[in-house]
Formats: C-alpha cells, sequence, structure tokens
C-alpha cells in the first residue's frame, strides 16, 4: 500500500507542476518563472525548514544552482561556442555547403544534417543553429530548398547529435551530474555516444525524406530586391587572376558578382576591375579573387587601430541624406578615409534607371547621390563619427567582422577541451574552464562581449532546476513518485518500463523546460530503479535521451524557438513532424538500451 507523502514532498510536486504550468502558458518569460521559483522554494524552507535542517540550510539549498560545477561548465561551453562563431571558424565549412547546395538540393539537406548532427556532439546546441540558421536561409533566399522544409530537421538533427555526448546539451551535463550525485559513476564524453550513433541510423532519413515533405513551402516572395553595391576590385600580385584574360575567369566568380569592364589584354597587377554585387557577393570576392574594395593603405590602417585598441572592425549600411556634404562628389574627392579613417567599399544606387554601365562610365569614379546606401568599414567610434559629420543615417544590420586571424586558435582551443575531457584528462568542468579562460586570454572571445556567449534564461534556469531538483529529492517527492510509477511498471517488460519513462520525461520536457525535467526525471528514474531491482545507468539514459526529444512543441527547447519566425512555422507543424520523430526515437532508444545492458 502506497503512504501518503509528506507536506514538503506535497509542497516540492506542487511548486514543480505550477512551474510547468507556468513555462507551458508562456505568459511570463523563463527567467521570470526560475527566479520565483527559487525564491518560492528559499522563503517556504526558511519558514518551513525540512526535518533536521534549520531555516538558513533551506536558503542555501535554494541558491545551489547558482554555484553548482554543472552550470559553470555550461556557462565555459557557451564561451567556447561563442569564440567558433566570432571567429569564423566554422565558415569555410558554410562555404562548402552552399556549394554542395548548388550542385544538389538533395544531397545538400543530406550532408548539411551530418553535419548539424557531428558539430553539436561537440559544440552546445544553440552556437551550432545560431551558426547555421543564417546560412540556411540565405541559401532558401538563393533558391535552395525553403527554409521551412530545412529548419526544422536541421534542428532536430542538431537535437539528436546534441544528445550523442555528455557535453552536447546542457541537459546532458545536468543527468550526468545528477546521477553522480545519486551514487553512479561518472560517465565518460562517448560514454553512451555508440547508442545514439545506431538509433541515428534510424531517424536521420526520416529527418531527410520525410519530414520536408510534412512541412509547407511558407517561402515570401519579397519584392524588394538585396541591395548591389558599385566598387573597384583591386588586384593584388597574388591573385590567380594576374595574366589571364578577363572572359576566362568568369567561370570562377563567386555568385552574384557582375564585371562592368571590359578589359583587353591579361589582367596586371595593382589593376581596378570595376564590379557590382550584394555584400556577401563582394565579401567572397575578395576572398576568391584575393583583391581589395578600397584603396590597402585604408584597410592596413583599420587592422592596426584594430589591433592596438582592442576593437572589432565593423561593416555598416549608412544613407546618404539631403543635407550631406558628399552629394556630387566622388569618393576620391570626399577625403572620407583622411577625415575619418574609415573605408566605403562600395556604392548602391536606388531606383536608377540608366543601367550599371552607364552608371560607371565617363570618367571611371561614381558620382554620390541623395538615397545612396554606403557599405563603410570600420571601428566604431569612426563611424559614428563619420555618420554624424556628413549627414549620414546608419541602417540597422551592423555586424562585426569575424577575427579570423583567431580561427584556427579558437578551433585548436575547442578541439583540445574536448579531446582531454573524453580520454579522462580532466573532468569536463576543468577542461571547459580552461578552454573559456584561454578564449578570453588568447582574445579569441573578448571580455566586454562575454554577454552575448552567456545566455541569462539559460543560467537562471538551470538553477532553479537544480533546486528543483534537490528539492523533489531531500523532501521525498522522488522517493515517493517512484514507488508510485513502479506499481504500474511492475509487471512490465524491462523495454516498456525504459519506454515509459522515457515518454514520461519526453512528455515534460515539450510542455515545459528540459532541464526541469532532467532534474526531476532522473531521481525518479534512480527510485524506480531500485524499486524494481533494475539497472540504475540504463534508466539514467532513458531520462537524458527523453529530456532530449524535445521536438513536439515550440516551446520545448530555445532552438526550437529560434526558428519559428524564420520558418514561419505554426505550433501544428512541429506537432506533425515532431511526434513521429519522438515516437521513432523512444522505440529504437528502449530497443537499443535494452540490448546493450542485456534487461
Amino acid at each position: 500500500m502506497l503512504d501518503i507523502p509528506s507536506f514538503h514532498a506535497i509542497a516540492a510536486l506542487v511548486v514543480t507542476i505550477a512551474m510547468f504550468i507556468a513555462f507551458a502558458r508562456g505568459r511570463m518569460s523563463v527567467e521570470i518563472v526560475s527566479l520565483l521559483t527559487i525564491a518560492v522554494i528559499a522563503v517556504g524552507l526558511y519558514f518551513f525548514p525540512l526535518p533536521g535542517n534549520k531555516p538558513t540550510d533551506g536558503l542555501a539549498l535554494a541558491f545551489s544552482g547558482f554555484g553548482h560545477y554543472a552550470l559553470i561548465t555550461i556557462c565555459a561551453l557557451m564561451i567556447m561556442g561563442r569564440g567558433l562563431v566570432v571567429t569564423g571558424a566554422l565558415d569555410p565549412t558554410a562555404r562548402v555547403l552552399g556549394r554542395i547546395f548548388d550542385f544538389n538540393l538533395q544531397l545538400g539537406l543530406l550532408v548539411s544534417l551530418l553535419l548539424a548532427f557531428t558539430l553539436s556532439m561537440a559544440i552546445n546546441d544553440t552556437p551550432v543553429l545560431v551558426l547555421l540558421l543564417p546560412i540556411f536561409v540565405a541559401l532558401a533566399q538563393r533558391g535552395a530548398l525553403p527554409a521551412s522544409k530545412t529548419l526544422i530537421p536541421l534542428n532536430a538533427a542538431v537535437l539528436i547529435g546534441g544528445m550523442a555526448t555528455t557535453i552536447g546539451t546542457s541537459t546532458n551535463i545536468l543527468v550526468v551530474s545528477i546521477a553522480v550525485d545519486l551514487g553512479l559513476p561518472q560517465m565518460g564524453v562517448f560514454h553512451y555516444t555508440p547508442i545514439v550513433l545506431m538509433a541515428s541510423l534510424v531517424a536521420l532519413p526520416y529527418l531527410w525524406l520525410v519530414m520536408p515533405r510534412l512541412l509547407p513551402d511558407n517561402s515570401v516572395v519579397d519584392a524588394a530586391e538585396e541591395r548591389r553595391f558599385f566598387t573597384r576590385l583591386r588586384i593584388s600580385a597574388e591573385s590567380d587572376l594576374v595574366g589571364k584574360e578577363l572572359k576566362s575567369i568568369l567561370s570562377i566568380l563567386p555568385k552574384g558578382i557582375a564585371i562592368l569592364d571590359q578589359t583587353l589584354g591579361p589582367i596586371q597587377p595593382q589593376q581596378h576591375l570595376r564590379i557590382s554585387g550584394t555584400h556577401a557577393a563582394l565579401e567572397d570576392a575578395t576572398r576568391v579573387l584575393k583583391g581589395d574594395l578600397a584603396p590597402s593603405w585604408v584597410l592596413d590602417r583599420i587592422r592596426r587601430e584594430s589591433s592596438s585598441k582592442g576593437q572589432d572592425i565593423m561593416v555598416v549600411e549608412m544613407t546618404v541624406t539631403a543635407d550631406s556634404r558628399l552629394i556630387s562628389r566622388t569618393l576620391a574627392t570626399s577625403g572620407i578615409a583622411d577625415l575619418y579613417g574609415v573605408a566605403v567599399l562600395g556604392v548602391h544606387h536606388p531606383q536608377r534607371l540608366i543601367g550599371e554601365k552607364a552608371q560607371l562610365s565617363g570618367g571611371g569614379d561614381l558620382r554620390i547621390s541623395e538615397g545612396d546606401v554606403l557599405l563603410v568599414m570600420g571601428l566604431a567610434d569612426d563611424l559614428y563619427a563619420f555618420a554624424n559629420a556628413d549627414s549620414l543615417l546608419m541602417l540597422e544590420g551592423a555586424r562585426e567582422l569575424p577575427r579570423r586571424s583567431k580561427a584556427l586558435l579558437a578551433a585548436a582551443i575547442m578541439g583540445v577541451s574536448v579531446f582531454t575531457a573524453a580520454v579522462g584528462i580532466f573532468p569536463i568542468a576543468i577542461s571547459a574552464l580552461a578552454g573559456a579562460i584561454l578564449m578570453f586570454v588568447t582574445g579569441c572571445v573578448k571580455f566586454d562581449r562575454v554577454g552575448r556567449a552567456l545566455s541569462a534564461k539559460v543560467i537562471v534556469l538551470v538553477a532553479a532546476s537544480i533546486a528543483i531538483g534537490r528539492i523533489i529529492d531531500e523532501s521525498g517527492a522522488a522517493q515517493w513518485l517512484g514507488e508510485l510509477l513502479s506499481l504500474g511498471l511492475q509487471h512490465l517488460p524491462p523495454a516498456l518500463v525504459l519506454a515509459a519513462i522515457m515518454l514520461f520525461v519526453t512528455l515534460l520536457t515539450n510542455f515545459a523546460s528540459n532541464a526541469t525535467a532532467a532534474t526531476v526525471g532522473t531521481p525518479i528514474a534512480f527510485s524506480i530503479a531500485n524499486q524494481l531491482g533494475l539497472p540504475a545507468e540504463p534508466m539514467v539514459l532513458a531520462v537524458l535521451f527523453g529530456c532530449n526529444l524535445c521536438y513536439a512543441t515550440p516551446i520545448a527547447y530555445q532552438t526550437n524557438m529560434l526558428i519559428m519566425s524564420e520558418g514561419s512555422y505554426e505550433f501544428k507543424d512541429y506537432i506533425r513532424t515532431g511526434v513521429p520523430l519522438v515516437l521513432l526515437m523512444v522505440t529504437t532508444l528502449s530497443f537499443l538500451l535494452v540490448t546493450r545492458y542485456g534487461m
């Protein structure tokens, strides 16, 4: 006969359910709900302490999550992931991906899914998706598969890959750390990776061949074309174009680049080619053709200033207003570089009735007109001074240039950190912290930009989840729930026990927080294992896997929300594609766990 739970156990369950409901309703932010949960636990345990505890012990329990090594590890991994993004360490991979999509759309999607899966095994899910998301949106605009048909499969591949290692997601780290606290041995980085890899052989074909067909085409035809900038490409002596005829280089031009010259004879070093293209295409042109879009002395000065001041180089678009002194001047006569230390990379002429060639003919230099958009590179202070002094309107969308000189260093730091944790040289908390420190010391991530690497939502959510997990465990609620579930599971075969636990946790993670579901589900699974005499490790892994099966609702995980607006998704899109994937993964993983542990 099951006993009635204690007062503290009932209160712990009520607080947990209330938090789940608040997350699911979405009327308050995750941060507010998390902080309120911590506050309720702290106040409640102060006035009604657990048996044998002092009032101040409740405060320590409520706020213990902020100092928990799992949270520190998560923050360190976020910082290292940020280092890979801001240094452009993964940009070469993105360029290769674009070429594959140009060759074959289906092959491009398959390679993308495999890439997302692989990257998320070592890098936190959110940085991987943040990196890949703009790539896929841009590919869709260039005629690849619509973003609405690729982003949900891509997100699912990231989540499955993140499930494959203990460092793939913050949830995995939480489950493993709680399991260690409960008495299980520490799991290595690749402890259960073979199980997930085998399950992915079943899941990835569904993501590749079935899921895109279940999703609508939400493409929107944008009447406003992307801006094309007219500029001069200065050919360096190292360029592969030197000595070649103009007609022979047309095949290697980046997509979207048009050459406006009719040059006769071979191309010479320091020759200027008049070209036009979008901002992204112009960047590709400088890399592929090995040239500059502004005088080298200006670019070198900007780079020296950036290095000496420790500031990032930015590229912004500025509109010329009616009061600007630049109107009717050319770039050569404007003195912009001398006066402000910035470089104009190109000029966009909106709604001109004459063709591109006519705009650049008659003497060669562009004359600036009201309404033109300048593509300008420089340091932030210099850009603002230029805009204010010459009556220019800075448009939204300013971005920092990647610190490409640090790309290999950032990749090496991440690789060494993962390797040392994988082979057991250091605990993951130490290797991640060391990697984050190296990212700071080497300048891959700057101290004043660390806020962009860390997510306040994740920090307070993890802290609240740890507090919930502890109160569920120490109040006896987990033990009582384990006894309740074991009554219904005691006559089921091990595979169904694992599937039931996984589905239970999956339900929680899709309508609340996967971190919270992890901290609640792990002690429950441990208790059920003790009740039924089953090994605890596969039960804990069932919780870990269930927490990662967050495909069926947009509120299940933050990456689900990131893709919602870009893909113009509705709630039903997640249900239509996510529920079959959840059932597929639960069935496959349950079978693999039973086989692996001989249950």
